[in-house]
């Protein structure tokens, strides 16, 4: 995942700061999704302190970039460790039990979502669309039969 965010910014001659590159580090070590004020905690330590305005800031720069994603009903990040196009809808599995996140692209949602978007006159600017439920994990741990 860095070396795809080194790349990245190489190639577009960004700035890959530290803070960028730690609070990157920081979300690509968790399973599940971190809110800005974790991350700042976790960041900071030995006599540091980091604020959670310059990691709103960095989060910014990752969002923008595509190497991390916002959950919206979470309010938190998760990184992404490949590319998308820039019309690539994407459609985030949430589970409710363990907070696991699962995130995949569906060319027949994408297409659905296309029409639909197109017959409303709408041109969207982002295509996330997130979906809570229980992950199979969670239903074969709690002894659900899947559907």
């Amino acid at each position: 995942m860095l070396g795809r965010a080194e790349r990245l910014c190489r190639e577009r001659d960004l700035q890959f700061t530290r803070l960028r590159r730690d609070v990157l580090e920081t979300i690509a070590a968790e399973s599940k999704p971190m809110g800005a004020y974790d991350i700042a905690e976790r960041l900071s330590g030995g006599g540091k302190r980091v604020a959670a305005v310059s990691v709103y800031r960095a989060l910014d720069f990752l969002t923008e970039h595509g190497l991390v994603h916002r959950i919206a009903s979470r309010n938190a990040f998760v990184s992404c460790g490949h590319d998308h196009g820039e019309r690539d809808g994407l459609l985030f599995l949430i589970c409710r039990s363990c907070g696991g996140i699962d995130e995949l692209t569906s060319p027949a949602i994408e297409s659905q979502l296309d029409r639909a978007v197109t017959e409303a006159g709408f041109t969207p600017t982002s295509r996330i669309i997130e979906v809570e439920g229980e992950c199979g994990a969670c239903r074969k741990r709690d002894g659900h039969t899947a559907r």
